[in-house]
């Protein structure tokens, strides 16, 4: 039998676009089973909650976000899933209303508990904990056919075994599960046919996709999406730049679909930090990678992520991460300021910085960021070239879209651009996005 259409699901969702990727999945498995999905923001008769525990305040926001959907309808049906529920879930069944609590083992489940519900259920007394080993798990098997206007997350690949010392993600996600590959390329290739423009293969350490399955590695899947009829654009998740190497950078060079802009998971540029977060290489392995992919990509365009004030960072090792960041010439950069997070070899390291410094060093480095993206889109605006667009957003007669190689560009226009490719020639730039003119 079918549901009231009025049993409607509410999923706030915390943190990557892995987990991004994985309530989309729960979305469409809640619409097979006769839910309706609203925006969480309204009053639902269920909720769920995909929470992130990367930092204490993830974890902060997961028990905000709980508590604010059982006080928006505290008859709603409540269940909590993702990292957080992973590594803490007592924590989770501590807070009073909450129904079920789900590990990263069997994410869908939250779906079918859901629908359980709406089928004659009622609240739990105490929560239901399912939360397995998730060492010895497999990947978990879900694919998703809905996107938004222009892009759809894939998610490729799952766990971490990497152990960085600030990192608590592979105890929240396991060891690496790769996606079957033909189950992948099925997928990628019925949202292609429902008109997704815009792939992003992800995953908690998209580099390590293949590692664990014969005779298939990045490059590989990346090969074999590329011939898939009518692909668009492909983009990669976060990678470590231990990844480039001559033969990976050979292999995917000459592929049409692979968007030229690579999100580089850098952290720091100084060798002494970098061996401290116990990272797979060094200042000068990050910076071959950057000219691996220059010298055989045209105008690739690379963004990253930095920690500034890890524990024992010096003067110098900033200074350090500086100077790297300015010679790499990144297009943005993602700045954080260490956060110790209890059950991590750095939470006890020596040397832990004040606030102020890392807020100082923060500051510091983002003047010389902005510095960098401005300079790089004024030569982009003197090149007069004409560039094509996808187009994303439509706002006050304004398109926003990103190019091929990532650059942010605004047109004026009468109509709503979204979802569609446009010439454009460069105009201006405010150092922060490019501002163009449409082609006729």
């Amino acid at each position: 039998m079918d549901l009231d259409r009025k049993r409607t699901v509410g999923i706030y969702t915390l943190g990557c676009k892995v987990n991004q990727y994985e309530s989309e999945a729960i979305a469409e498995a809640l619409c097979k089973g006769g839910a309706t999905i609203l925006s969480p923001s309204q009053i639902c008769d269920a909720y769920v909650i995909n929470t992130c525990t990367v930092t204490a305040e993830s974890d902060r926001k997961a028990r905000q976000f709980i508590r604010r959907a059982i006080s928006k309808n505290p008859e709603a049906f409540i269940v909590v899933t993702g990292c957080f529920a992973q590594t803490s879930p007592q924590s989770i069944a501590n807070i009073s209303g909450v129904d079920v609590i789900i590990g990263n083992t069997d994410k869908l489940l939250a779906a079918e508990k859901i629908i359980e519900f709406f089928y004659g259920g009622k609240k739990n007394e105490a929560p239901q904990i399912i939360v397995n080993d998730i060492e010895n798990s497999s990947f978990e098997q879900m694919s998703i056919t809905r996107f938004d206007r222009t892009r759809a997350y894939v998610k490729i690949e799952d766990g971490c075994e990497n152990k960085c010392t600030y990192c608590i993600i592979p105890y929240a996600r396991g060891k690496v599960r790769s996606k079957d590959p033909y189950e992948l390329i099925r997928e990628v290739e019925e949202l292609v046919a429902g008109g997704c423009r815009e792939i992003v293969l992800t995953g908690i350490e998209t580099a390590s996709y293949g590692k664990d399955l014969e005779n298939v590695d990045l490059a590989d899947i990346l090969c074999r999406v590329d011939k898939i009829k009518g692909i668009g654009r492909v983009r990669l998740g976060s990678l470590d730049p231990s990844l480039i190497k001559p033969d990976f950078v050979k292999k995917i060079s000459s592929l049409s679909c692979l968007a030229p802009h690579f999100h580089l998971s850098l952290q720091s540029g100084s060798d002494r930090v970098l061996a401290l977060m116990k990272r797979k290489y060094n200042s000068k392995m990050a910076m071959r990678a950057i000219e691996l992919l220059r010298a055989e990509i045209p105008n690739v365009k690379f963004t990253t992520d930095v920690i500034v004030g890890f524990p024992g960072e010096t003067e110098e090792d900033f200074i350090n991460t500086c100077e790297f960041v300015k010679m790499a010439g990144f297009l943005t950069v993602h700045i954080f300021p260490y956060s110790r997070r209890d059950g991590t070899p750095a939470a006890t390291m020596a040397d832990q910085l004040p606030t102020d410094v890392k807020s100082r060093r923060l500051h510091e480095l983002e003047d010389i960021c902005a510095t960098v993206t401005k300079e790089l889109l004024e030569r982009e605006v003197a090149s007069s070239s004409v560039r094509t667009v996808l187009f994303e957003t439509y706002e006050n007669g304004h398109a926003y879209g990103h190019t091929d190689d990532f650059i942010e560009v605004c047109v004026r226009s009468a109509t709503d651009l979204r979802s569609t490719l446009r010439k454009v020639s460069f105009e201006s730039t405010d150092g922060k996005l490019i501002f163009a003119k449409l082609q006729e």
